[in-house]
């Protein structure tokens, strides 16, 4: 996969690949205008999004409603290097949801491939190239 990342103005930074594009931009307390996520809450909602993918496709596969159901994700960030410390994940029932599939919604969570990626980090490497200049 490949995606190309620019600066549209001001502290916008959009990430476009295949159709999409992802636009992040800064609080306006850092220089930014507040229009979109900042890259880190949209890194931390894919997580949380990914998780729910996992529930969800546990309740299509047994035929369960996974009307009700929500995840409730909290990050407790480290105040002097404003990492994150820790992130939790309550996954919210409905009344009704089938006891015997408690264990394995958990189960299914945790297959979510982001968080796989915080048990496994891949190597990153970042390096600078020149731009080929395109004319019309």
């Amino acid at each position: 996969m490949e995606m190309m990342i620019d600066f549209p103005g001001g502290a916008r930074v959009n990430a476009h690949f295949g159709t999409f594009t992802v636009c992040t931009d800064q609080p306006s307390n850092v220089g930014g205008d507040g229009s979109a996520p900042t890259p880190f809450d949209i890194f931390l909602a894919s997580l949380g999004t990914c998780a729910g993918f996992y529930v969800l496709s546990f309740c299509r596969e047994r035929n369960l409603p996974a009307e009700g159901i929500r995840l409730n994700q909290r990050v407790r960030i480290d105040p002097k290097t404003k990492l994150a410390e820790s992130i939790s994940l309550d996954i919210q029932l409905p009344p009704g949801f089938p006891d015997k599939y408690r264990a394995a919604v958990i189960r299914a969570a945790e297959q979510c491939k982001v968080k796989k990626h915080f048990e496994h980090p891949p190597e990153i490497d970042v390096k600078t190239s020149t731009a080929e200049t395109v004319t019309a």
